[in-house]
């Protein structure tokens, strides 16, 4: 009779333990271990899909006479996510992408395992039927005939595949629904994920396969599984949205291979998803007249400008303690502008409900914002509108003072690409002398541009 051993690990860290204990050593989260069967009777069982490395490193090297490598890497006919991947995708990487459910992550991994030409991409998909993956893909603009599909989740049979159709692109769909027959717990476990994670990242590295896997999140917004699965791929993406609206953004929260800082958007049609070059139509609202508390800033995500709109309701609090919420905006940023207000300019925001609201639902933590921010929050105080082609770039002191931002020369180039007539920046800020269609209004104080603006 086969033996059975049980082990305990942890759901944050992925340690394992002989028993049960109430903090871990790794990570020191408490009650984070889950109790998990293992089964280990078949030492005589070989991996199918260890492939032979070509190149192996069989004594220390020093770092010096270590060759050059060549930057290749795969070019993609999606813009958006080869800018968020760093220019492509690297030979050998393991991209791992997150999101809730029915925000896209299958349409887009399906969609770029299309777009591919001269490319053998195997999609293996543990949750749909190869009825279903058909249907999605007709509904595509892309095709590719050297696309394969394989609705499987062992791993021992996964192993097979791979190396009898040797394709240059794998997309698993998705990490839990995997399956190793060395592990007896059920798919989505710790150890499951580990060991199904494990064997892919060998596979990759081993073959230079790019691997990208989809993995599911928590009802917390975590990538569900061990946070060790994080560590262990090269790039994890983040893909966000709300379900009710159309539009996506991806996000990168780790890179080995480029920025942290690019985003991607994109548009859900029901030919799949839409790349979104210029972000300013859907950042900045389309209106017919000027509305209090409604200012448009300058910031930069990753090597990209973009221009936003920033909403500000203030109101007379109806109970004692009047509310302060932000929405895409830093909630501790605000009370401190709202302070700087009271105290530098004499705006009573003591006895005010405030609201702010970035539009299209990005989160922006760039300080350049400062300025535009407190201009829709005036603006919505005193009811007086601000001229919709009008653009902000700042950063505010505690002083009150307006301080320089960065890469100031792109941000109001895109303001001037896009038709604002006029921008206020901080006096600090150099700006090369050339000729240019946008008025600048230089500024050094908070007083000056409310003054400017409201008289």
């Amino acid at each position: 009779m086969a033996k059975t051993q049980t082990t305990f690990f942890c759901k944050n860290c992925g340690a394992s333990s002989p028993k049960w204990v109430g903090k871990c050593n790794s990570c020191g989260e408490w009650n984070t271990y889950t109790e998990e069967v293992i089964h280990k009777d078949k030492p005589e069982y070989k991996k199918t899909w260890k492939a032979q490395s070509t190149k192996s490193v069989l004594k220390p090297v020093l770092l010096a006479d270590v060759e050059h490598g060549i930057d290749f890497r795969y070019e993609l006919k999606d813009l958006e996510l080869s800018r968020v991947l760093g220019g492509g995708i690297v030979p050998g990487s393991v991209i791992l992408i997150g999101g809730e459910p029915g925000i896209g992550k299958s349409t887009l991994m399906l969609q770029i395992a299309l777009q591919f030409q001269n490319k053998k991409v195997l999609y293996i998909s543990g949750e749909e039927s190869d009825t279903q993956i058909k249907m999605r893909a007709e509904r595509l603009p892309f095709r590719n005939n050297d696309c394969y599909l394989f609705t499987e989740t062992s791993t021992q049979k996964i192993g097979k595949a791979l190396q009898e159709l040797q394709p240059d692109i794998v997309v698993i769909d998705s990490i839990q629904t995997l399956q190793s027959e060395l592990i007896d717990s059920t798919p989505g476990s710790i150890s499951q994920i580990k060991e199904t994670a494990g064997d892919l990242i060998r596979f990759a590295k081993e073959t230079g396969t790019p691997v990208f896997l989809i993995g599911h999140i928590t009802k917390d917004g975590a990538l569900a599984g061990p946070k060790l699965l994080e560590h262990m791929v090269d790039t994890v993406l983040q893909f966000e949205g709300d379900r009710n609206h159309v539009y996506r953004i991806l996000l990168t929260t780790k890179n080995r291979f480029g920025s942290t800082s690019e985003i991607g958007i994109y548009e859900m049609h029901g030919e799949g998803l839409r790349e979104v070059s210029n972000p300013s139509e859907i950042l900045i609202s389309q209106r017919d007249e000027n509305l209090s508390g409604i200012a448009i800033s300058a910031t930069i995500e990753g090597l990209r400008p973009l221009l936003i709109e920033t909403q500000a309701l203030v109101s007379t609090a109806a109970y004692g303690t009047p509310q302060r919420n932000s929405n895409g905006y830093d909630a501790k940023r605000l009370n401190m502008l709202l302070a700087i207000l009271e105290k530098k300019c004499g705006l009573r925001m003591g006895m005010q409900d405030v609201f702010i609201n970035i539009t299209g639902g990005l989160r922006v933590e760039d300080p350049g914002i400062d300025l535009g921010v407190i201009a829709a929050i005036v603006s919505s105080y005193q009811n007086v509108p601000i001229d919709n082609k009008i653009t902000f770039i700042g950063e505010v002191g505690l002083s009150g003072e307006i301080r320089a931002v960065s890469r100031i020369e792109q941000r109001i180039s895109e303001a001037e690409k896009l038709g604002f007539t006029t921008v206020y920046i901080s006096k600090f800020n150099k700006l090369p002398k050339q000729k240019s269609n946008i008025t600048i209004v230089e500024l050094s104080k908070l007083e000056e541009m409310l003054n400017y603006l409201f008289g």
